[in-house]
């Protein structure tokens, strides 16, 4: 993608998106303020210095405008901010589909509690972890999709700065906070960020040393979510697989399992102290 924005391989709307409905209003609206100024498609698009197109695919709906793009329609075509303000119309379905779904959860929750076995969990992650995890993905994402997934990762965590912010508990595996994804300095700027985030009164984050004996979350990584109104659901993300639990069965395994990861492993404040050790280290 090009300084300016201009890519026209990115941001295509998946057409089982439900947004999609909001996504052709929109370019509905483009296209009748485009014909109410006079313009061909051609003429805008070169006025717009954007491709025809791909002009054609944002009216059509096939297309998410980028919020860039509608800024600039807005001054073309003389809307007075009219065009602009439709970028909080589209600004969810910039992202996809089952990260707006996880993230609407992780909002309604009043506790959030995971186990991350092989990376940082999400809420955790800074944008350089982020964009070297997405990067690492075989087959290879192109730069547009990696920087698609990287904004909705980092979305997300909004959440955490919330005045009503869920408590947040979460279990690293010590494999976790050593594996150099990224190099050795994206490495440190993450161990980093734990430690300021672990600081954080609703968040407690500890740390599963590899020496442990007995351990509950052999069968691999989870997440628990308890909502606001009493129920709790469970999530799962595997190699192409991403899962909500909500069977109460299988929520109180997880909810049990994760009870005895927490009792296993170091305590917070224990935590901290070797996230320190660990960064020292690096």
């Amino acid at each position: 993608m090009s300084a300016e924005g201009t890519d026209e391989s990115s941001w295509a709307l998946d057409p089982e998106d439900e947004s999609g409905a909001v996504v052709a209003a929109v370019g509905r609206q483009l296209k009748m303020w485009r014909e109410a100024a006079g313009f061909d498609r051609s003429t805008f698009a070169e006025r717009m210095g954007y491709g025809a197109d791909l002009t054609r695919k944002i009216e059509s709906g096939i297309r998410i405008p980028r919020p860039e793009y509608l800024d600039k329609a807005d001054g073309v075509l003389g809307a007075g901010g009219k065009i602009a303000a439709m970028k909080v119309d589209v600004e969810k379905a910039r992202y996809p589909k089952k990260v707006r779904d996880l993230a609407k959860l992780e909002s309604e929750a009043v506790e959030l509690g995971a186990y991350a076995s092989i990376v940082v969990h999400g809420l955790l992650q800074t944008d350089e972890y982020v964009r070297a995890l997405y990067g690492l993905r075989r087959p290879a994402y192109p730069d547009e999709e990696i920087e698609r997934l990287v904004t909705a990762r980092m979305a997300r965590q909004k959440v955490l700065g919330h005045p009503s912010a869920p408590l947040l508990t979460v279990v690293l595996e010590e494999a976790v906070l050593r594996r150099p994804v990224g190099g050795k300095m994206v490495l440190r700027g993450q161990l980093e960020r734990l430690l300021e985030v672990g600081s954080l009164r609703h968040v407690e984050i500890q740390v599963m040393p590899t020496a442990v004996e007995e351990h509950a979350g052999l069968a691999g990584s989870l997440q628990l979510m308890r909502l606001k109104g009493g129920t709790t659901v469970g999530h799962n993300e595997g190699q192409l697989v991403s899962r909500l639990i909500t069977d109460p069965k299988e929520v109180q395994i997880l909810d049990m399992r994760y009870g005895m990861i927490r009792a296993q492993a170091l305590t917070p404040r224990e935590s901290l102290t070797f996230i320190e050790k660990v960064l020292g280290e690096t």
